[in-house]
């Protein structure tokens, strides 16, 4: 049973917490709270500000397991706090399996900072959980997908227009990062996992990936520039800078260019791009 005053009272602390800085958001001269406003949360976890309202006062309905993540990620929680969040909303704990899809606050307060640039948090099994506007621009929305085809690596070997990102000469050598990663993935977590799901799916349904898996590639220390094709502003050569959360299970993937060159003047206008 959810303890409705319990997770109202956790809900109004967290919100008090957190500072405007965290989330990226301006603190403003006529703030007279410490903490965020109501909607601010709300925009935050992407809920109307009177069903937040109303779950701090507390005479909300039951939130379900999604608003539980929403909310979680809104107000920042680490772990444990989410544990928390849906033992006072009378849900069964998420599997620690899943974890892998709760962005870490640190990370998620760096995206935060990165609004005008193409950025994105993904975990280990290549599953986008979260990306800035101009990665959508550059990338497309890659958090609509569901099932195995959540994973870009399952999309690089199944769906035909994962490619079309890349030119085609450096499809093959993508194709080496692909399984590489993925088997730095299955070598961790082995054999009763979500990573040897997805081997067995891609060694079932792709040829070129299954010859690829049977060489064991290792990924090496230095990744080089990337080719991106996009349909508006040409070709583009990026650096992909990582920076990956102490568990190694998420990544925070940014995309710069050259100063100087074209593809740092493309990345500029692909910021100015509509989202569609």
């Amino acid at each position: 049973m959810a303890d409705r005053a319990a997770l109202a009272a956790f809900l109004r602390a967290r919100r008090e917490a957190l500072q405007p800085e965290d989330v990226g958001l301006p603190r403003g001269r006529r703030r007279r709270t410490g903490g965020l406003r109501r909607e601010e949360v709300a925009a935050l976890c992407d809920m109307s500000v009177d069903y937040y309202r109303r779950l701090e006062q507390p005479r909300g309905p039951n939130p379900s397991e999604q608003m539980l993540v929403a909310i979680a990620r809104g107000l920042r929680l680490s772990p444990a706090e989410r544990d928390l969040l849906f033992q006072l909303a009378g849900h069964v704990l998420p599997r620690r399996a899943r974890r892998a899809d709760h962005i870490a606050p640190g990370m998620m307060r760096i995206l935060d900072r990165l609004e005008d640039t193409p950025a994105q948090v993904m975990n280990h099994l290549g599953e986008t959980l979260k990306q800035t506007r101009p990665a959508v621009a550059l990338l497309g929305d890659q958090t609509v997908h569901t099932g195995l085809a959540r994973s870009s690596h399952y999309r690089w070997f199944t769906e035909p227009g994962a490619r079309s990102v890349h030119p085609e000469g450096d499809h093959a050598e993508q194709s080496r990062l692909m399984v590489a990663d993925l088997h730095s993935a299955y070598s961790r977590d082995g054999r009763d996992s979500r990573a040897a799901e997805l081997v067995d799916a891609l060694n079932r349904e792709s040829p070129e990936f299954a010859d690829i898996w049977r060489e064991r590639p290792v990924l090496g220390p230095y990744c080089a520039a990337k080719r991106f094709r996009h349909p508006e502003v040409g070709t583009l050569e990026l650096h992909c800078q990582t920076l990956v959360d102490p568990d190694r299970s998420q990544r925070l993937v940014v995309y710069t260019a050259t100063p100087g060159t074209e593809s740092h003047t493309s990345l500029r206008l692909l910021s100015l791009l509509p989202v569609i």
